[in-house]
């Protein structure tokens, strides 16, 4: 049991430290250090798998949001839709369909990937012409014809290979 604690402790700090490195940031250059965040006190945050958040979203409400939030204590039946969304509003940041919305940023991805492939492909073309070597000359068509032709006048794998199809009476492929 103390085990499983101490798992679930870590767990937790490990979230929140991951949340108080992405929250603050240290700026070298003016040595000036942004607000930190408390960690021990709760935190608002839109997720689709965790349905209820540790905080509402608006922390200081308004005159018009206390009034609100008086109204809610009351029967539901008398607000009206626009108040009822209010409501929402003061306690959530984004809805279900809001949070489940697609967004663009697989063609960021897509475009990140085409720009490094591209990238990669002038740094091969690149090594082409100025690393590499030039072909040697057996690469060409005519040293490969003489080759093949040895090959064949020396009966290079007979049984299975290219010399099985060659028909050495007529002097053609069969």
């Amino acid at each position: 049991m103390l085990r499983q604690t101490a798992v679930h402790m870590r767990g937790l700090l490990a979230r929140r430290a991951s949340a108080a490195v992405t929250s603050s940031s240290v700026r070298m250059a003016s040595h000036e250090v942004s607000e930190t965040v408390d960690m021990s006190r709760p935190m608002y945050y839109d997720r689709v798998d965790v349905p209820l958040p540790d905080k509402p979203y608006k922390d200081l409400l308004t005159d018009a949001d206390k009034t609100l939030k008086q109204k809610e204590k009351g029967p539901w039946s008398q607000l009206s839709k626009e108040e009822k969304i209010a409501l929402y509003r003061l306690m959530f940041h984004q809805t279900y369909p809001e949070m489940k919305q697609k967004t663009s940023e697989w063609k960021t991805v897509l475009g990140g990937i085409f720009f490094f492939l591209g990238f990669t492909g002038l740094v091969v073309w690149w090594q082409r012409i100025y690393v590499y070597p030039p072909l040697p000359k057996t690469f060409e068509g005519d040293s490969q014809a003489m080759q093949l032709k040895r090959m064949l006048d020396m009966r290079v794998n007979p049984v299975q290979g290219f010399s099985a199809k060659w028909d050495y009476e007529k002097g053609q492929w069969k």
